[in-house]
């Protein structure tokens, strides 16, 4: 079996190239797109430019001792600006003399063109953020006479980081972007991208899509743009033209890993198909739920904001601040409380799980007695292994068991993906009434194993120490485990993209057995699947991914913007939250035992955490795995107290 190569899989692609239009053309045709390149922009010199020809000379008479070139389009307006008003080599003499700073490899190119070398280069992604970074360095610019030219308009932000900095900023416009003199095809892509005809939208400079919204606003249909543009995917080349999306309050959806051409279409085309298919399940219909419905009912996109999401629990997950850190507990409705343990004397386990009236009734219970800050459904990680293809039992005393587990590449060929929620459509109806029986503050959380923990079930038959059967299949036949892991992949992303759908307003992937992989195997036989599982899951909710054994992982375990980093108790709060890093909110970590000690003790180890978290937004208290049996229900009342009280603010 080969590995599928990138693909746009016939996905309509708009692109806003005006250089190298026939390039980016050829590019998108070459991963199986159908292209549609308008040019958006040309160069115009700004024409008799007294400005420029007195920042040359205040640069020969050394007045300006530090330039910031950021393009080389830039470089050579300002000599062809300055070539019929004072003497060209003489200016490039001078700046050989004085320090020189280029953004990139495009005026790097252009200097040297005409004999200079700049003293400095910016390093990759090339933003005003690296600039200023290598300002910090090795260009002390504290009272010095600054000059910047800019590329068409005016970066706000840098001339601000260097007024921060000390310094007197001289700025120098030499063109501006203006649109093509063919607006037609432009016009054809903006009216295509409005009635839905494109699919995706590459965007290689920020002033493309300003252009484009010109253009948009000219012909009154900025608004009908913007919402066209938020049903599709955008794909922008840096973090430079990300920002100016951003501006134009746009999602960007793709961003390669380094800012050229044909890293954009060929990431773009990666991702493409199941990003776009996720993003615009949003559309569909989804259950609205208040205390007092009496039935399922569809709303539309445009319906207002869930309750919840003003709450702590998803405040946190934005790494928003709230008046308390907010708190929940991984198996809250458990062996631990007599409520449940009543209701499983007349239930067995799988049954219960395939019962959502009784599922949220245990759950509801569990959260008016506990008072946490969200509400996980109640249900297991292996029900979807049923319909895979899997034989699976619960037994007495044994835990889970599958009775027919994979044990060569061969066995892998009869799992099935699951392309319905419809045999597993008790634990979309578990949400459902769950969302239905709670307080609406409260968000509801879905879950599911990841693809790892699930492919070991699926292998070992149950709980493993070392997981040999596994980890012999994965080192000795990887197109076996890649199809395996592909199955899971798709049929995990539909499994939480139908839980959303359903109600829940965050979901969470749980990895416990990736703690037997070293970082190395992780990084090659997971990580590839996790990133390709994150893009498959709707984009605007929340995804905890929680891999417990292992400190050494979380690294990896960073996913994307919207992912909330689960950290179990061997590593100290504050240490893994700089391992997941500061941009991402982090769960935990609460080693689960300290439920068994008594209250001081208890309200230690909760300070102590609350101290490594040091009131940082974005923190949502856990222990580190699941609630044990033998804790008693007092002392996680008091759990969530002392949480509530410690963290008011």
């Amino acid at each position: 079996m080969n590995i599928p190569q990138p693909s746009f899989q016939s996905l309509r692609v708009a692109a806003l190239e005006s250089r190298r239009r026939d390039d980016m053309q050829r590019l998108i045709e070459r991963f199986g797109g159908e292209a549609f390149v308008s040019p958006s922009m040309r160069e115009v010199a700004i024409p008799e430019h007294r400005e420029a020809v007195d920042f040359a000379y205040r640069v020969m008479t050394g007045e300006i001792n530090i330039i910031l070139f950021l393009t080389g389009v830039g470089f050579k307006h300002l000599l062809t600006t300055i070539d019929k008003h004072i003497d060209t080599k003489r200016f490039l003499d001078a700046l050989s003399d004085i320090t020189t700073v280029a953004r990139g490899p495009k005026p790097v190119a252009v200097m040297r063109e005409f004999g200079l070398t700049p003293t400095h280069r910016v390093p990759e992604p090339n933003t005003w953020r690296e600039m200023l970074k290598l300002i910090d360095e090795q260009v002390p610019v504290a009272n010095q006479n600054v000059g910047v030219q800019e590329y068409g308009v005016t970066n706000r932000s840098l001339i601000a980081g260097l007024e921060a900095r000390g310094a007197t900023v001289v700025p120098l416009r030499v063109y501006q972007w203006d649109l093509p003199e063919d607006i037609q095809p432009l016009e054809e892509n903006l009216q295509a991208i409005i009635r839905g005809e494109r699919d995706l939208l590459l965007i290689t400079s920020a002033h493309q899509i300003v252009n484009l919204f010109r253009l948009a606003e000219e012909r009154k249909l900025s608004e009908e743009l913007r919402s066209a543009l938020n049903q599709m995917l955008v794909c922008s080349i840096g973090p430079t033209t990300s920002e100016m999306v951003q501006h134009l309050q746009l999602t960007v959806d793709i961003e390669p890993e380094h800012p050229k051409m044909g890293h954009l279409v060929q990431a773009s085309a990666e991702k493409a198909k199941r990003m776009l298919d996720a993003k615009r399940m949003i559309g569909r219909p989804r259950i609205r739920m208040s205390s007092d419905d009496t039935q399922d009912e569809p709303s539309s996109s445009t319906a207002p904001p869930h309750p919840s999401l003003d709450g702590p629990f998803m405040r946190a997950c934005r790494r928003q601040s709230s008046s308390v850190t907010p708190i929940w507990l991984m198996r809250q409705a458990g062996r631990y409380m007599a409520e449940y343990r009543e209701v499983r004397q007349k239930v067995g386990f799988l049954d219960l799980c395939k019962n959502p009236a009784l599922c949220a009734e245990v759950m509801v219970t569990a959260v008016e007695k506990l008072g946490v800050d969200a509400a996980i459904i109640f249900s297991d990680l292996l029900p979807i292994l049923e319909p895979m293809g899997m034989e699976l039992e619960f037994a007495a005393g044994d835990g889970p068991v599958i009775h027919n587990p994979i044990r060569t590449g061969k066995d892998v060929e009869r799992v099935k993906v699951l392309e319905s929620m419809e045999p597993l459509r008790f634990v979309a109806d578990t949400v459902t009434m769950t969302r239905r029986a709670i307080r609406e503050t409260i968000p509801v959380i879905g879950f599911a194993g990841s693809p790892f923990t699930l492919a070991s079930y699926m292998i070992e038959g149950g709980g493993s120490r070392n997981y040999a059967n596994t980890k012999t299949l994965m080192y000795t036949d990887e197109v076996a485990w890649h199809e395996l892991m592909l199955k899971l992949v798709e049929s995990i992303g539909l499994y939480l993209n139908e839980q959303i759908l359903a109600g829940a307003q965050c979901v969470q992937l749980f990895d416990s057995w990736a703690g037997c992989l070293s970082p190395t195997d992780y990084e090659r036989y997971v990580l590839p699947y996790m990133v390709i599982l994150l893009e498959s899951i709707i984009p605007t909710v929340p995804v905890i991914n929680f891999a417990t054994g292992n400190p050494m992982l979380i690294t990896m375990l960073r996913g994307d913007h919207r992912t909330v980093v689960g950290l179990d108790w061997r590593v100290g709060l504050d240490v893994g939250w700089d391992m997941a890093g500061s941009d991402r909110a982090v769960q935990g970590n609460l080693e689960p035992l300290v439920l068994l000690g008594d209250r001081a003790t208890l309200k230690r180890e909760v300070k102590r955490v609350l101290d490594e978290a040091q009131g940082r937004a974005g923190h949502i208290f856990n222990i580190g795995h699941g609630i044990l049996p033998q804790t008693p229900v007092d002392n996680a009342i008091a759990l969530v107290d002392l949480v509530h009280e410690l963290s008011a603010r």
